[in-house]
């Protein structure tokens, strides 16, 4: 049996991305969404969501290029001039693992995030991180300690097999030391991560080709599909087409490559 999680990133960031959610879930392919639970359309994205019972819904931890859940005056390391959580990623993970005082103010974050989520009474199907943060060792810790504090059953595996290079090669250490932990505390993952190689660019043909190549192993088609641009996205995601990944999320080619490869479109919550 083939099975096919099929994820949209950043649910809450935009009107474009709830509009895309929803329409892709209702008329599409798309099983689950990441919340961010502290964006400006946070709240109609969960209020959608109780006409959409079907949709697993998780949450999208954010850690960067975001805006944070706690009072700044919390985590005054982890921001930014304007408030926001910081856009190096670089420095930020090397902050997370050698300073005692920013993995404090990590952890009150991470927990505040995960208590957001909460409040909304949606059942936590899965959890994740803005930029896959949680690869990093001492988020991942954080993750699992909170998580489990709050239900969490399973946690995204980024790995893909189809992304080729250093990069790649240089993240497969990583890649088994999470695995190994995230079995250690029970967590369900995935398998592989489909879609990595194609933010911002998926399209139909891309999509059918990933279906037609789909194993007996339980994959995950992370995408981040909107109806369109809006006004305050990041600026490295402006040659993006978000409308493309949404189009292909609902395009008859798409459902017929799902029905001709006898593909179960499962949620995280469906994982055995």
């Amino acid at each position: 049996m083939k099975n096919l999680i099929v994820t949209a990133d950043d649910f809450g960031i935009s009107k474009e991305v709830n509009d895309a959610v929803e329409s892709a879930h209702i008329n599409g392919i798309l099983t689950t969404t990441s919340l961010m639970v502290s964006e400006a359309f946070a709240a109609d994205a969960v209020k959608r969501t109780t006409m959409m019972p079907n949709l697993g819904v998780g949450l999208h931890v954010a850690l960067s290029r975001a805006r944070p859940t706690s009072p700044p005056s919390a985590i005054p390391d982890l921001i930014d001039k304007n408030g926001l959580l910081r856009r190096d990623l670089v420095g930020a993970g090397f902050r997370f693992f050698f300073l005692p005082h920013v993995r404090k103010q990590l952890e009150i974050e991470i927990t505040a995030q995960f208590e957001a989520f909460a409040k909304t009474d949606l059942r936590l199907d899965h959890v994740n991180a803005h930029n896959h943060l949680h690869l990093h060792p001492t988020v991942l810790s954080l993750i699992l300690k909170i998580g489990k504090q709050h239900g969490m059953k399973s946690v995204r595996l980024p790995i893909d097999p189809n992304t080729k290079g250093f990069g790649a090669a240089s993240l497969k250490p990583w890649l088994a030391l999470m695995k190994s932990r995230l079995r250690k505390h029970g967590i369900k993952h995935n398998d592989v991560l489909l879609g990595l190689g194609e933010i911002g660019s998926l399209n139909t043909k891309t999509l059918i080709s990933m279906i037609n190549g789909l194993s007996s192993q339980t994959a995950e088609l992370m995408c981040h599909p909107a109806t369109g641009p809006w006004a305050d996205m990041d600026p490295k995601a402006k040659n993006f087409r978000h409308d493309l990944e949404f189009k292909a999320l609902i395009d008859k080619e798409t459902l017929n490559a799902i029905y001709e490869n006898s593909v179960m479109l499962r949620a995280y919550r469906d994982i055995e």
